[in-house]
């Protein structure tokens, strides 16, 4: 067998913390590379290389050009979403695409993942796996080794980079040989988990209402959508903590206008977009219901941009008119 060197892409999950090992076993050099993005975390990976003891390449896609890309990418996806805004497909190809770059810089001859023939439905079918391939240039570079003997055979394969004969043919949803490989190699692993912000559907909602709203998407409207309570008023986006630790996020992210209910137990509220009286006085009375003062007739809210230095009386806004603005 000749050696060479390989380029894993890592989730820190099981799957692809296992393709590592089996390349391993074959002596291959193998350099991991994880993205990190506000969509999902890369702890996972870093956890997974302490125990691969594997050199690891972070590409942080919440910066610069790659974040607009990336964004991009998500707002008009050529292969369409799964069930939220997840354009699986096209994510594939965007990551491939970086990690081709990473092999050429590296002097690698292929790229590795773990994924599993239809695990997934949307983008783990062998039309999406040979699609994926093709569109991000690397036809024929991509091993997967959990599933290489029901896939064609890789050019790693054919130049004997690699022996396909000690390769598996795994394929679905169930996890049983993964988790007996993982006994073997007496490894940790997290548990089995979406991960991606994308696929899940309140937080679509949410972003959508993004896309709409606003042109240049930036790091910090993403971050935002993570947390507190969404209310939206023609351009103005208004967030509301549910929480302490909420409450302190919003503090530092706060640009525009800050709300808080006086004398009483209250959530901090960010106004986002133009500010005029109608939105002040909406933001205030969105606060009101939220906090301690909720079965107050009226109430007094504080606002401002660094100091609470203006007040409002304001009448506590309805359950009706809240779920109404509410995104």
């Amino acid at each position: 067998m000749i050696k060479a060197k390989a380029i894993a892409l890592l989730s820190g999950g099981l799957d692809s913390i296992l393709a590592v090992k089996l390349l391993q076993d074959q002596k291959i050099e193998v350099i991991t590379i994880n993205f990190s993005s506000s969509f999902f975390s890369e702890k996972k990976a870093l956890e997974a290389t302490r125990q691969l003891k594997t050199k690891l390449i972070r590409v942080d896609l919440n910066k610069g050009k790659d974040f607009q890309e990336y964004i991009k990418m998500i707002k008009r996806p050529r292969h369409g979403y799964g069930s939220a805004v997840n354009p699986c497909i096209d994510c594939k190809i965007f990551m491939f695409k970086k990690a081709k770059q990473v092999m050429k810089k590296e002097k690698a001859a292929f790229i590795v993942t773990g994924e599993v023939l239809n695990e997934r439905p949307m983008s783990q079918t062998k039309h999406a796996l040979m699609l994926i391939e093709k569109e991000a240039g690397l036809k024929g570079k991509i091993l997967r080794p959990l599933s290489a003997k029901l896939l064609p055979k890789t050019e790693a394969e054919k130049k004997k980079f690699v022996d396909r004969n000690k390769l598996l043919a795994i394929e679905g949803r169930r996890r049983i040989q993964q988790i007996v490989l993982a006994k073997k190699y007496k490894i940790s692993y997290p548990t089995p988990a979406g991960g991606c912000l994308l696929c899940e559907k309140v937080f679509a909602s949410k972003l959508i209402d993004l896309f709409k709203h606003k042109k240049k998407i930036e790091p910090r409207d993403i971050e935002l959508l993570k947390i507190g309570r969404h209310f939206r008023y023609k351009k103005n986006k208004i967030i509301i903590g549910r929480n302490e630790q909420e409450n302190k996020k919003l503090m530092k992210l706060a640009k525009n206008l800050i709300f808080e209910v006086k004398d009483w137990p209250s959530p901090i509220t960010l106004l986002e977009g133009k500010v005029n009286k109608r939105s002040i006085q909406l933001a205030a009375a969105l606060t009101a219901p939220h906090s301690d003062a909720k079965h107050e007739k009226k109430c007094i809210v504080r606002y401002g941009k660094r100091k609470l230095n203006k007040s409002i009386e304001i009448f506590p806004i309805n359950k009706e008119k809240v779920e109404k603005l509410r995104i």
